[in-house]
């Protein structure tokens, strides 16, 4: 068992390898023993980098489908498939208990290699190296054990609110293995344990000034060129003391849900005070990136991107690259995408007016026959409507049910909307999928944005304080979503009187933080999430808008298939069987 771990991790980390004989005993020549490591930090680090690979929000899943922001035009598609009734123990789309856990493993046995391996000739920056990559495997551990908390924490036919087996030693031949899940509250002292460890090492930022005369101060007789070898810019997209403080917000919000916050030992101050800690570094609302809500298309930002400088929205991100899939999937027809996912009407109703107001609300001025005129314009931003253009080529997008192309309502199955509404947020419009002159353009992926520290604050000051309580901050729950809604253009001709009117109410100012959220994070991995922790409505019916002539007809499109214990994910089923000290949720 031992010699087959060790042999998956070097061939999990060896550049280039395409077959499997590495993963047979006895081993084929030229494969490294993990004892090599001692005196190869490239390899030693190869094995904390395989922890890095496994980081489950790099990519965007849209699980939107599952909810009632989108619905899928492939018959294949995972979510769809789940929200039509069939997500068990044994076929989980959201799962994040197999990623998790292994990852979990290798940073284990990353921490028992770590103070072997001789990082460098020089003492001094052999040392600062050591600490600060074990600093970060304490990091990542914290991470994952967040993740497995979000997807699989819940309460069992016994009433007892779980999370996972909390697993701190690299596991061998002799280890027990059939662990029962640690509690809720148990899981959570182990995640600010190894968050607290990581944030003793690691700077805020790699190379920000400040930081390297700190950590200088670490470390008596070290230079400054000592320092930033080993904590200078060219180590920024790896984790950061900010990164680890963006998580535990995101942990303690988690625990401060309706869904959790009987039993997990958090409070909404504590949600709350953790996200200042974020934002307060970039001086509070203040800091708000005035363009940050169209992040993925802000092409001076894009292009200027580099390992020294990173856009204000970005709180952490992955490499910059070129490419194209996004658009080929979802891209409407007549510009050569997919149409993959279709915003519903659901969604597009939570856009208000560009004087504030819902559209339900009567000062709202909205027309239901000229649905999109006078509207948020972040919905412009991220649906194509009819109307609209797309690509490169500015082509017209006809999405009504008369119209005569691809485009159109259900014109084509697998590749037409089925909503009236195809994606927009995410893609570039100046690509071009034309078999006859294809182009591919810059992207970057967020893994955290600085919004949804922002949104975290506010929903968390909320329900704290008041719509207007800043606790010992200097900036309140309503201070952030007038800065949200004023950068996107929402009220500024009028003073937005309907968030003035919200201000009295808690109750008033959550519906509006939970809509601003659904908005400003959409279609980013979060809608899932959040409706669980809320407790909110799974079965909202997914909607779509049908146009004929000048006719605009709202239809249903898709209905929903929930059950109440699916607020908390499953254990999955191959587990329960192996491990009987395993508890599952109830309801799986």
């Amino acid at each position: 068992m031992k010699k087959f771990i060790y042999l998956a991790c070097a061939a999990a980390m060896t550049i280039g390898m395409s077959s499997c004989d590495d993963l047979f005993e006895p081993a084929i020549e030229n494969n490294q023993d993990l004892d090599q490591a001692d005196n190869n930090a490239p390899y030693a680090d190869g094995i904390l980098a395989n922890a890095y690979t496994r980081i489950p929000c790099g990519d965007y899943s849209f699980s939107e489908v599952a909810t009632d922001d989108a619905v899928s035009n492939d018959n294949d598609n995972s979510y769809r498939k789940m929200a039509a009734g069939s997500w068990t123990s044994d076929n989980n789309p959201v799962d994040q208990w197999t990623g998790c856990r292994s990852a979990i493993l290798y940073i284990n046995l990353f921490l028992s290699k770590v103070n072997d391996v001789k990082w460098s000739s020089d003492e001094m920056v052999s040392e600062m190296f050591r600490d600060r990559e074990t600093a970060e495997a304490y990091a990542l551990r914290a991470m994952y054990n967040f993740y497995l908390l979000q997807g699989h924490a819940g309460f069992t036919a016994d009433g007892e609110l779980l999370g996972a087996p909390i697993v701190t030693d690299f596991a061998t031949e002799n280890s027990n293995f059939n662990l029962p899940r640690a509690s809720f509250q148990d899981c959570v002292r182990q995640i600010r344990e190894d968050a607290g460890k990581a944030l003793e090492i690691l700077p805020w930022e790699y190379g920000d000034a400040s930081e390297m005369q700190r950590i200088q101060g670490h470390y008596p007789g070290a230079q400054a060129a000592q320092v930033n070898r080993v904590f200078g810019s060219n180590f920024v997209g790896r984790i950061s003391g900010r990164v680890v403080e963006a998580f535990l917000a995101k942990l303690n919000l988690l625990g401060a849900s309706p869904a959790f916050n009987s039993a997990s030992g958090i409070s909404w101050t504590e949600a709350a005070d953790a996200a200042a800690v974020v934002l307060d570094h970039i001086n509070g609302v203040n800091g708000i990136d005035p363009t940050g809500f169209t992040w993925y298309c802000n092409t001076d930002d894009i292009a200027s991107f580099s390992q020294t400088h990173m856009p204000a929205e970005y709180l952490w991100t992955g490499s910059r690259a070129k490419s194209r899939s996004l658009e080929e999937d979802n891209y409407p027809p007549t510009v050569y995408g997919k149409g993959r996912v279709n915003p519903t009407q659901n969604f597009v109703d939570a856009f208000p007016m560009v004087n504030g107001y819902p559209i339900s609300d009567g000062n709202s001025g909205y027309n239901p026959q000229d649905p999109y005129t006078g509207r948020d314009p972040r919905l412009a931003a991220y649906v194509t409507y009819n109307g609209m253009t797309s690509a490169i080529t500015n082509t017209v997008i006809t999405t009504a049910a008369d119209g005569t192309n691809n485009d159109a309502l259900n014109m084509l199955q697998g590749s037409s909307t089925r909503t009236g509404y195809y994606l927009r947020k995410l893609l570039r419009q100046d690509i071009s999928l034309d078999p006859n002159g294809q182009s591919e353009e810059y992207h970057i992926t967020p893994r955290i944005r600085y919004t949804e520290m922002f949104l975290i604050y506010a929903e968390a000051a909320n329900e704290a304080w008041g719509p207007t309580g800043n606790g010992s901050h200097s900036y309140s729950a309503y201070d952030v979503i007038k800065a949200i809604r004023q950068r996107a253009g929402i009220g500024l001709e009028n003073g937005d009187p309907y968030l003035e009117q919200a201000k009295a109410s808690k109750d008033a100012m959550r519906d509006l933080i939970r809509n601003e959220r659904r908005i400003e994070l959409s279609f980013e991995g979060h809608r899932f999430w959040d409706l669980r922790r809320w407790k909110a409505n799974l079965n909202e019916t997914a909607k779509g808008m049908e146009i004929t002539g000048m006719t605009y007809k709202i239809f249903d499109v898709d209905t929903r298939n929930y059950q109440d214990h699916m607020f908390f994910g499953p254990i999955p089923n191959s587990e329960i069987i192996k491990f009987s000290e395993l508890k599952q949720n109830a309801g799986w």
